[in-house]
Parts: C-alpha cells; structure tokens; sequence
C-alpha cells in the first residue's frame, strides 16, 4: 500500500481559452473542477494506475467538501482533517492555442497546532501499514520546516520526498529513500544557481551526500537525471504534445511510488514515473494516467550511464 501525506490541497479549476491575451475579456471553451494539490494528483495518479493507495490531508469548508466528495467518487481512502479554514482554491488557465498553462495559486491557509498534531499522528498510523510513502507539496503556515523529517524518521516504509527549500534539507536527515525536486527547486534549496549540466549533478549529488539513497532532479522537457552511491544516469524523457502541463511531476512521483510498490528496482520505477509525466502533459485534467501509455512512452525514455 501506498500513502501520501500534504498539507496544501486545493480545489482546482481549469479553463480552457482559444488564446490567453492579458488585459482583454475571454470566454472560455470548457472549465472544469477537480481535487488537485501535489497530494492529491500524487494519490489519484496511482490510483489510475490501479495501484492501493491512502491519502492524508486537512481540508475545510465547502471547497474540502467537494474534494472529499471527489475521492468517494473514486474510491481512494483517506485521513481528512477537519480545517477551521476553507481548502484553497487555485485556478489554472490553458491556452489552447499553444499548449501553455498559467497558474493562479492561492496559499495554503495556515493550520492550527490541533490541526498539524492530526495529521502528523495521522500520517504516521496510515505509514505503519505502508510499503512507499509519499510526502509532498508547500508547507502551510503553522507547520515547521522539521514537520516531514518527524513524519520520515523511523518508518520501515520507503519515503520519497518530493520538497524543497528548508523543509527538504531537514527531512534528508531521515535518509528518505528518494527525492525528487525538479531544476529550479534543487536550486533554491541548495542556496546557488546551477547553471549547467555539471552544477546540476553536482546538486543531484549532495543530495544524496546529505542523506538520500537516491536523488531524481528533472528539467522540463530536458533531460532528468537520477543519482544513487556511485551510480548516475541521465534520462531523455519522450516528445509528446503539451495540453497541461500542470501535475506533471506529481504523476511522476505517483507513477514512482507505484513501481516501487510493485516491487520494481529504482531505474525501472524512474523509467516509469517520466514516462507518467508524459502522459500527464498530454492530458487537460491532472493524473488521469493510462497504464498502456506509460508502458509505450517508457519504451522511448534513452537512458545514459553517467561516468563517476
């Protein structure tokens, strides 16, 4: 079983315009609502790979409601903490005329003490029966950069990380299994610019240097690169046609998670998770992934071993 712990959910809304052109009135040609947050694409994503899976989170108000309501609809099991604050909701604007997807985010509401003790004691009874978890998103306010380390340290399950900034380099004294912060988040986490190949795989490495088995750190459309002890790889991800790109790598942590609780090795389970953030790019609503076009696009991921 997997399981998934986030403190920042969202209710989600996506509009689609012919052309997104700032400062002028669009109609919009289709909209739509659903649960979304890392921790929820993360949750959904493997459960549309049928993969057995537990999500834990705090949500509030009418907007949680509807997300609750989301997840009996699909029959994903979860923890859900009672917020005094409704969920946050977010809005991402699809410009059907190139592809490109433009994020209004509104923060997580700050959480209470009573409210981050549920979820830690939470998170940490659904780990107890877990083989991979998941901790992700943005810290709400009120929670401590420490929060994931507790949650990470001494469970049996393996962790991935898929965080940044100070609440990541905390949690890497846990020797999390893997974690998984794309180019811009490894940057702001380390305090410097990595302005090439070699500072981002030097990056990649103190990652693990600092306590990860093995660091993920991807780049777009670019090349991921995956690094374990004494052992590197870089990872062309394939060429697909952006409609959203939104989610994409919560679908590859997802995608991951669910490898591995298949009990695939880590170059596999990466192969796997890239070509999920293939298939989520292509897809207008996050996570709904294809278990048959993972297994395709997976096929056309080059992989490269990197000289130590």
């Amino acid at each position: 079983m997997i399981v998934v712990g986030g403190l920042s959910p969202a209710w989600q809304q996506i509009i689609v315009v012919d052309e997104l052109r700032p400062g002028e009135v669009h109609r919009a040609r289709e909209t739509h609502w659903c649960a979304s947050g890392k921790v929820f694409n993360v949750a959904i994503s493997v459960r549309f790979l049928g993969g057995d899976v537990r999500a834990v989170s705090v949500l509030g108000g009418a907007t949680g409601e509807s997300v609750r309501e989301e997840m009996r609809e699909r029959a994903i099991e979860g923890r859900w903490i009672d917020s005094s604050s409704p969920t946050r909701v977010c809005t991402t604007v699809v410009d059907a005329s190139g592809g490109v997807a433009t994020e209004l985010v509104e923060n997580a509401p700050e959480v209470s003490a009573t409210e981050l003790d549920g979820f830690l004691a939470a998170v940490r009874e659904e780990a107890s029966m877990a083989s991979v978890v998941v901790l992700t998103g943005s810290l709400a306010g009120g929670a401590p950069p420490s929060c994931f380390r507790k949650l990470a340290e001494g469970l049996d399950a393996r962790v991935i990380l898929d965080l940044r900034g100070p609440e990541l380099l905390e949690a890497l004294e846990a020797r999390p299994f893997l974690v998984k912060p794309n180019r811009g988040e490894l940057a702001k986490t380390l305090g410097r610019s990595l302005p090439d190949d070699g500072a981002l795989l030097d990056g990649a490495r103190e990652l693990c240097d600092r306590g990860a088995r093995w660091s993920v750190v991807t780049d777009g459309a670019r090349d991921a690169l995956l690094v374990g002890d004494r052992v590197a790889w870089r990872m062309t991800p394939p060429g697909v046609v952006s409609v959203n790109s939104i989610g994409c790598g919560d679908a590859m942590a997802g995608a991951i998670a669910w490898s591995l609780d298949r009990g695939l090795e880590p170059l596999e389970a990466v192969r796997l998770g890239m070509a999920a953030a293939a298939n989520n790019l292509e897809t207008l609503l996050m996570a709904r992934l294809d278990r048959r076009r993972l297994e395709e696009y997976s096929r056309r991921i080059q992989v490269r071993p990197i000289e130590q």
